[in-house]
């Protein structure tokens, strides 16, 4: 039944873009007092106006109508128990308590006797100091 209701509303919505495209706007009108023709129509002397105002009409009420009717129906073909449904691993983790908070002293790392004590949280780091090579160059051994 979804399945019909979904081809008719295309159908509907399709049929209603052509019938608002082949009407005529207001400034049209205007041109037909300059000898542009109500005699050239398809309808007739009176125009097509009549005509497709009332299709277009009927399928506006019948495309908001089947458009109710689906979300109604989607309403009430939901599951009521959405709540209760079983979401896998995701389910344990909201009757999970949060983990108490570690002690300072069990986070602390031990430092090594001669290491050199770290920065202050939110101090800037020194540069690296580099060490210089030697000044002077090996002497090449000497020919006897």
């Amino acid at each position: 039944m979804l399945l019909i209701l979904n081809i008719l509303f295309v159908i509907i919505a399709i049929s209603m873009v052509a019938l608002i495209l082949m009407q005529r706007g207001a400034g049209a009108q205007a041109g037909s007092g300059f000898g542009g023709g109500a005699s050239a129509t398809v309808f007739g002397a009176r125009g097509s106006s009549n005509f497709l105002t009332k299709a277009t009409k009927w399928l506006a009420v019948s495309f908001f109508a089947v458009t109710l009717f689906m979300a109604w129906y989607a309403m009430h073909r939901a599951n009521p128990n959405a709540m209760d449904m079983d979401l896998g691993v995701m389910s344990s983790q909201s009757q999970v308590p949060a983990a108490p908070a570690a002690p300072e002293a069990q986070n602390a790392v031990p430092a090594a006797p001669d290491a050199v004590q770290a920065p202050a949280a939110g101090a800037v780091p020194e540069a690296p100091v580099e060490e210089s090579a030697p000044a002077t160059t090996p002497e090449a051994p000497q020919a006897d």
